[in-house]
């Protein structure tokens, strides 16, 4: 009976440590994905696609909501330390809660309907939901502390908008036609991605559980 249950606390302390170790590296696979960044024609240069959100869905996949939402605020703890920040950290913080928007209601979905349906439709409602979550955070904090932070009138920032993308003449605007298209772009392109290569990643992840 004792060798049973050293057994059992030895395996577990063994999945521990290797989840730990997994959640570690995927949050530096996702620092190192946030430097290279897609720039669109259809919004300002400092909306740029990134890909940082795959191996954080990967692991919300594979280790549930909660080690995606430490594995996501990881990384932008990592990549504050190493780029700092502009926007007094505010910027940062939304950061994580677009990202948390995309990948937490997936993982939820996809943990109760364990299928590759329930990861697409996990997906998709992750995608709406970050589309959702990004807009109003554009509109109401981020938009408005990049504004304090270079010193420039909102007018400034939707001109900047205006410059590249003629549809855009007001804040609520420039969050219909770049903010809005930005992130929906984002979501369906991580999902994309993590539906084509989950499948051969997830075993090797999952091994010795």
């Amino acid at each position: 009976m004792s060798t049973n249950v050293v057994t059992d606390s030895n395996a577990k302390t063994k999945t521990k440590v290797r989840m730990m170790a997994q959640i570690g590296m995927l949050a530096a696979i996702s620092v190192v994905l946030m430097l290279f960044e897609i720039p669109l024609p259809f919004a300002p240069s400092f909306y740029e696609i990134d890909f940082s959100e795959v191996p954080i869905l990967i692991g919300c996949f594979t280790m549930g909501p909660v080690a995606g939402v430490i594995i996501e605020f990881l990384k932008i703890l990592l990549n504050f330390a190493i780029n700092g920040t502009v926007t007094a950290g505010v910027g940062e913080i939304a950061n994580f809660l677009i990202g948390c928007a995309l990948v937490v209601p997936a993982a939820v979905i996809y943990k109760i309907k364990h299928t590759r349906k329930g990861a697409v439709i996990g997906m998709v409602t992750g995608t709406l939901f970050m589309t959702v979550v990004g807009c109003f955070l554009n509109a109401f904090i981020l938009l408005p502390a990049y504004s304090k932070a270079f010193g420039m009138p909102m007018d400034a920032l939707v001109g900047m908008g205006s410059a590249v993308n003629g549809n855009i003449t007001s804040l609520t605007t420039f969050v219909l036609f770049a903010v809005a298209p930005f992130n929906l772009l984002k979501g369906i392109l991580v999902s994309v991605i993590v539906f084509l290569i989950y499948k051969k990643i997830s075993p090797v992840l999952r091994m010795n559980r």
